[in-house]
């Protein structure tokens, strides 16, 4: 944790420095209003002072306290223009840093691998940045407003009485060590349950996203009781830490309780021997009580702010454990962009395992031509899609190298790697924006016109004219109000308007009905030529027209060849896939 409570720290600095003089005016600013609360009461003292000294002549006495009044009205004066200066201005850097560490987070997290988002749960995610950027703002509040005036309340005061006594000077500051060291040690002691705290309300977030996200499938599958019961066990757990750290909260505020008697009542039996000795007098009470007073206000927040500068650390350190996590996949030190001629793609002894341990493909080789209609065919889990995703780097290879016309696809820019391809997934997941968005993510900056073209290109065009909204339809989270086969053809769309010359549709077609299928087919005949073109399909009526097929078993090449010749294979593997679809059931 203290390595991590340090890089906290180090982020909130480095972006803090980009606004040195707002930030330091600020400082300086609170620093000025604290020395000023600290010397006001001088003044009060005086005033006291005056009216306690017997003067026979009432005139001079007024004479004196109207002055007094002036002069404590020229220091609030000040004092507020200080504190006026210092809000004001930490409005302005305070907005800026947090917006600054909100792109930050963004930028950072989105260029983690697809196998980190895999890995999180979203709810968890966005809590974390949330709780990270938050964190800042409570931290500097609780340094700016709280921990600062604190220090120079402390040390102008101790000046103060130590010139009036030395022992009401060093009484006060004993006091305040012992104080502050019993916060610091407490506050150490509770960190450990904080930070168990913040990881278990982060469990409690991730399962309830989670479950909102399946809400269907808790519906249908008959979990609800499941989920509820899963549900109440963490929440069990939240609740038991919960009353843990509050309870030890409520210990510590009955001990800092009894600290402050003993500092009111000790100090004030000092000063009462002190003025029986003739060296204190009845303003110098007055100034006691006001310091007093001041000091009690600010140490007792201090072990509040000291807890919840923890306590914000502790929620921010899982967001600053992503930020220090090297991104898994990063480009090399000066990687060129990926230029695309030909089209043509070769796998070249390409070794691949997941987690170290299990094994996908040793030494697998493909060449795909430029221009060819590749198919790709197998049992589930041969490695198909798998073959896709390294195509598209969301893996790094363990072994071996895919090349692009030449280039080494670990070598470029994933960026550019990623504009030359375009992708129709079997599950198309869409953003919670309009259709004309959607559509148009395929192709930053694409006019109105190009994006209906692409649209009916994919027979989307139909479908979206009977909405109520047209183009402008918001979707829903993830899609939700389209059906499957509507998303898909969103996503053909999508890939017609991108336009690249490799285009990879995986299973782009299985969530359309036999009619929308053939429609779909002619816009995909379209798209696909001029282009090199990787086809995964379970449905082997939609690939009989490409130039290759390959049948991918237990991670090699089992079979390959056109459609006539494979299904004249015996025995083969695509012939009894064929049978099986084309009729064998029913045999």
């Amino acid at each position: 944790m203290k390595n991590n409570t340090k890089k906290t720290l180090r982020i909130y600095w480095q972006h803090l420095t980009k606004y040195k003089p707002s930030f330091s005016v600020t400082i300086l600013a609170v620093i000025a209003a604290s020395v000023f609360s600290v010397i006001i009461p001088l003044y009060f003292k005086d005033f006291f002072d005056v009216l306690s000294n017997g003067n026979p002549d009432r005139s001079a006495s007024v004479s004196a306290l109207i002055s007094i009044l002036i002069t404590i009205l020229i220091l609030e004066s000040i004092q507020w223009v200080a504190w006026r200066i210092a809000t004001f201005t930490s409005s302005y850097f305070y907005a800026k840093v947090m917006a600054d560490l909100s792109n930050n987070c963004f930028a950072y997290l989105h260029k983690h691998s697809f196998t980190f988002f895999n890995n999180n749960f979203v709810g968890s995610l966005v809590k974390r940045v949330k709780w990270f950027v938050s964190a800042f703002e409570d931290i500097l509040d609780k340094i700016t407003w709280n921990t600062l005036p604190l220090v120079v309340n402390i040390t102008v005061i101790f000046i103060v009485l130590y010139q009036r006594n030395i022992y009401l000077g060093l009484g006060i500051l004993t006091w305040v060590v012992i104080f502050l060291v019993i916060n610091w040690f407490f506050t150490k002691y509770k960190l450990r349950y904080d930070i168990q705290r913040s990881e278990t309300e982060t469990r409690s977030t991730g399962l309830l996203a989670d479950t909102v996200t399946n809400n269907s499938n808790v519906k249908l599958f008959n979990g609800y009781q499941r989920e509820v019961t899963g549900f109440a066990a963490v929440t069990e757990e939240l609740r038991k830490i919960r009353r843990l750290t509050w309870d030890l909260s409520n210990f510590f505020e009955a001990v800092q309780g009894f600290l402050m008697v003993v500092l009111e009542i000790g100090i004030f039996y000092l000063a009462i021997k002190l003025w029986q000795k003739g060296v204190l007098t009845v303003g110098d009470f007055v100034l006691i009580q006001a310091y007093v007073l001041n000091i009690i206000m600010r140490v007792w927040d201090f072990g509040r702010v000291i807890q919840h500068i923890y306590e914000r650390l502790a929620d921010a350190e899982e967001m600053t454990q992503i930020l220090n996590t090297p991104h898994e996949i990063q480009d090399i030190p000066g990687a060129k962009d990926l230029e695309v001629a030909k089209g043509k793609i070769e796998f070249k002894k390409v070794s691949f395992f997941y987690h170290q341990t299990r094994k996908i493909f040793s030494d697998f080789d493909l060449v795909v031509k430029p221009g060819e209609r590749l198919a790709l065919v197998g049992p589930s889990g041969a490695g198909k899609t798998t073959i896709i995703k390294l195509l598209l780097r969301m893996h790094d290879l363990s072994g071996g190298q895919i090349l692009v016309d030449g280039q080494d696809i670990a070598k470029v820019r994933q960026e550019s790697l990623w504009q030359n391809i375009s992708l129709v997934p079997q599950d198309p997941i869409l953003f919670h924006r309009t259709l004309l968005e959607n559509i148009r993510y395929g192709k930053a900056g694409s006019s109105d016109v190009e994006v209906m073209v692409a649209a009916k290109a994919a027979h989307c065009h139909e479908f979206i004219g009977n909405l109520a909204d047209g183009y402008n339809t918001y979707v829903g989270e993830r899609g939700i109000k389209l059906s499957g086969g509507e998303r898909q053809r969103v996503a053909i769309a999508r890939a017609i308007l991108r336009n690249a010359p490799i285009l990879v549709l995986d299973e782009a077609t299985s969530s359309l009905d036999s009619h929308s299928e053939s429609l779909i087919q002619d816009a995909l005949d379209n798209l696909m030529k001029g282009k090199t073109v990787i086809v995964i399909a379970h449905r082997l009526s939609t690939i009989r027209k490409m130039d290759r097929i390959i049948v991918i078993d237990e991670g090699g090449i089992n079979e390959e060849g056109c459609h006539d010749e494979l299904i004249k294979k015996d025995k083969g593997i695509y012939q009894k896939l064929w049978h099986l679809q084309a009729g064998g059931f029913i045999q």
